[in-house]
């Protein structure tokens, strides 16, 4: 599976199976120079060497830290196949600083909600908040310090975000397809409000009263009738999920 903590990187199979090792030392070179501009007044990234594991990079954003040594870093650009030129290793470092954890404050001031896989089997979808950074959506997970008083007002303000979400709707034949032109996991968010999807693909010449879902999350959505909804789930050759669209309120928070 591809590691997309380091960005899409466009290796070929050669390269996959005989990957270039990424020197730690250069690594370190490269992060002198890139990381110091990766801080905001929020986040503070330091390059730091201990005595049992060496240069180590430390992630600190409210109260979330990362400490993760740069030799294993190293290991995991390796095996993601990024070319150890200085600016794959820059580019590699960027995606990695923007997958760090979600803090509570972000997430109750930016999540919106979307539907992801509720494990790893990839058989049923549940709603999540997610923080959009540049071209990625990731994943807040509550802090032990968010009491359940407001992990559910996060929620409920994600979910009002969600419905402002701005994706791209196309009608073709009986199907309607959402999805969104910079972050794919991000299509399913106006699923938030159901009746105002259904009201947005009858504007666009499709009425569906009974409209059914085929969800495959980080994939455009799609929408249909029921038997061409169940056609679509047979044919779309990836796990995904068919549900009507009365039964996206009631679905379960990861």
């Amino acid at each position: 599976m591809t590691d997309l903590r380091f960005g899409r990187m466009s290796a070929g199979l050669l390269q996959r199976l005989r990957p270039v090792p990424v020197n730690p030392t250069y690594l370190r070179e490269v992060a002198l120079e890139v990381l110091p501009e990766l801080a905001t007044p929020r986040l503070r990234v330091v390059l730091t060497d201990d005595r049992v594991d060496g240069p180590v990079v430390v992630l600190r954003e409210d109260e979330r830290a990362l400490r993760t040594p740069l030799r294993d870093l190293a290991e995991d650009m390796t095996a993601a196949g990024v070319p150890p030129t200085a600016g794959a290793l820059a580019a590699a470092l960027s995606s990695w600083v923007a997958h760090r954890p979600v803090p509570d404050a972000a997430a109750a001031t930016y999540g919106v909600a979307v539907l992801d896989w509720t494990d790893a089997r990839q058989a049923a979808v549940g709603w999540r908040v997610v923080v959009r950074r540049d071209e990625v959506a990731l994943p807040w997970t509550p802090s032990s310090s968010t009491g359940p008083e407001g992990v559910a007002a996060v929620r409920a303000a994600a979910v009002g975000r969600s419905a402002a979400v701005q994706t791209e709707l196309r009608v073709q034949g009986p199907v309607a397809l959402w999805s969104h032109p910079a972050v794919p996991l991000l299509a399913s968010a106006p699923l938030t409000a159901p009746q105002r999807v259904l009201d947005r693909v009858a504007e666009a010449g499709l009425v569906m009263p009974d409209m059914q879902v085929v969800l495959t999350p980080g994939r455009p959505v799609a929408g249909a009738d029921a038997g061409v909804a169940a056609r679509l789930a047979e044919a779309t050759g990836e796990p995904c999920v068919r549900l009507p669209w009365r039964a996206l309120p009631t679905l379960p928070w990861i």
